[in-house]
């Protein structure tokens, strides 16, 4: 699924009610300017299970938070129902003055496990068999550069579409996203705590050069203001808050029976 590996485009995001994504996904499809994407089901739905890294000094984190002009990630995907030997995606994610460059490889899951346990054996990645070698050097330069460390989980479903007539346009919903730091196995599939509302919709426009004027027409009748949300951030704040949370509790546990 989703075999492109090199991705170069603007993302463009938005936080709509759940209500209003259902409205303007009808509108997508009833203009035909757009199309289900052929990669979900018939309705081009489908589930991202992803596995983020950050450095111990959350080296990543902060880039992003502080919106630096160029910032990176690392995040290892599986789509739908993944088994430990079906496919995954090892991805490195670039952004620098607001444009988004994607590079990812294929790899078995299994075999992306070991690379991340035993890295570059023998000095030669391809033993993990990747479908793109020099974007598999690229992933060990930045993990190695950085320390990075598998840090969070992040799942949600997704509905897509693709342009009819401009094939680089891309429209996305994110919906039940989800995180979780206790169980690191992005086989195990969507579980987690919710980080964002579940009432409430990540949609976003991808595009190579400008947002088509339909759709821009679109979007303002139905007021969707830009609001940015940083999915990996915004799970690693949930994930901090929830251990203060329960150091907090044994903390007042053990004073309750030391009184």
């Amino acid at each position: 699924m989703l075999a492109k590996e090199i991705f170069q485009r603007y993302e463009l995001k938005y936080l709509i009610p759940f209500e209003k994504y259902k409205e303007i996904a009808d509108q997508l499809t009833a203009n035909e300017k757009m199309r289900y994407d052929k990669f979900g089901d018939g309705f081009g739905r489908y589930n991202i299970v992803s596995l983020y890294f950050d450095s111990d000094d959350k080296k990543i984190y902060y880039e992003t938070r502080n919106k630096l002009r160029f910032r990176q990630k690392l995040r290892l995907r599986v789509y739908d129902d993944a088994a430990i030997n079906g496919p995954a995606f090892l991805e490195v994610k670039k952004k620098f003055n607001k444009v988004v460059n994607k590079r990812r490889t294929k790899i078995k899951l299994a075999d992306a496990y070991e690379y991340l346990k035993y890295g570059n054996k023998n000095g030669d990645l391809r033993v993990y068999d990747p479908s793109n070698p020099q974007i598999m050097n690229e992933v060990e330069s930045f993990r190695s550069l950085y320390g990075l460390k598998p840090r969070v989980v992040v799942s949600y479903d997704r509905q897509a579409f693709h342009g009819i007539e401009d094939s680089d346009l891309r429209v996305t919903f994110d919906y039940n996203l989800m995180a979780r730091d206790d169980n690191l196995h992005i086989e195990d599939g969507p579980d987690g705590t919710y980080f964002v509302d579940p009432n409430l919709v990540v949609m976003e426009v991808k595009v190579s050069q400008s947002v088509p004027f339909w759709l821009s027409r679109l979007l303002s009748d139905f007021e969707c203001p830009r609001k940015s949300v940083s999915k990996f951030c915004t799970s690693i704040d949930l994930m901090e808050e929830m251990q203060r949370t329960a150091r907090h509790s044994e903390d007042e546990e053990t004073k309750s029976l030391i009184v």
